[in-house]
């Protein structure tokens, strides 16, 4: 399993030395882009699309000009996720969950779904020569097992793919059924993406995923002292403690989920 560390620190693709998971939200805000000497995934930042507007206000001609930049002026771009359409209720149903408003799509999961195999054939249409990966979402294990044929339908054969994202788990990822989804779908021959994968749910299901990635150092550090002899209020932001969290998360896992913990490779 390849372990993306999640920041929102553009210039840690300069020094971090590990792979790193960062939102394209992250690199839209760049004016000079640094070059990257260790691999990098981009994530389309869906859920702050869908949470805040309850629609995409991005176009796909300007995400590929994005992911373009990215790959060309950065470098070392494993990949990057398409405009999919999360499926948790609170993103269809909006109001206040967990603290925070959702805009609400007010639709179906079988429509985020075919919106989301729809983005996806579109991107790789127009941009054939960029990384998209393919993205299963769905809610319960039905709806997972239906989006994976609706790509199989339109002749994506998932199985072939180098990976294939994994949406709308990452909530749930310690859970039974979390479990029973990745299993699943990782016995089609799929290799899995576990977005926002956290260490209970790598220890539950790590040994079926391609690849996971997690931001939770950056929660983990906001509710901590910094680091002994760190100035800042907190280590929410600071490389050094987050590649300490990495160390020690995935060392914690049992031995054959574990990936190379010091490789950017």
């Amino acid at each position: 399993m390849l372990f993306y560390l999640g920041t929102h620190k553009r210039h840690w693709v300069k020094t971090a030395g590990v792979p790193l998971f960062i939102s394209a939200r992250t690199w839209r805000q760049a004016r000079t882009l640094p070059r990257a000497v260790t691999r990098h995934a981009v994530d389309s930042g869906g859920f702050t699309e869908l949470q805040r507007y309850g629609r995409w206000t991005v176009s796909p001609e300007q995400y590929v000009s994005e992911v373009r930049r990215i790959r060309d002026d950065v470098g070392m771009l494993d990949w990057a996720a398409p405009q999919d359409w999360m499926c948790e209720p609170a993103v269809i149903h909006g109001g206040w969950h967990g603290g925070q408003y959702f805009a609400g799509t007010h639709l179906s999961v079988a429509e985020h779904q075919a919106r989301t195999v729809a983005n996806f054939l579109h991107l790789r249409e127009i941009a054939p020569d960029l990384p998209f990966i393919p993205v299963i979402q769905g809610w319960e294990l039905p709806d997972y097992e239906r989006c994976a044929d609706l790509y199989e339908r339109a002749g994506i054969n998932l199985a072939a793919e180098p990976v294939v994202g994994l949406g709308s788990v990452c909530r749930r990822q310690a859970t039974g059924e979390a479990a029973a989804i990745v299993t699943t779908l990782a016995a089609r021959g799929i290799r899995l993406h576990g977005f926002g994968f956290k260490t209970l749910g790598l220890n539950q299901c790590g040994s079926h995923l391609a690849s996971a990635d997690s931001l939770a150092w950056s929660t983990h550090a906001r509710r901590r002292a910094p680091l002994p002899g760190h100035t800042h209020k907190n280590c929410a932001n600071c490389l050094p403690y987050a590649l300490a969290w990495r160390t020690r998360a995935l060392a914690s896992l049992p031995g054959w989920h574990q990936p190379a913990l010091d490789t950017a490779a």
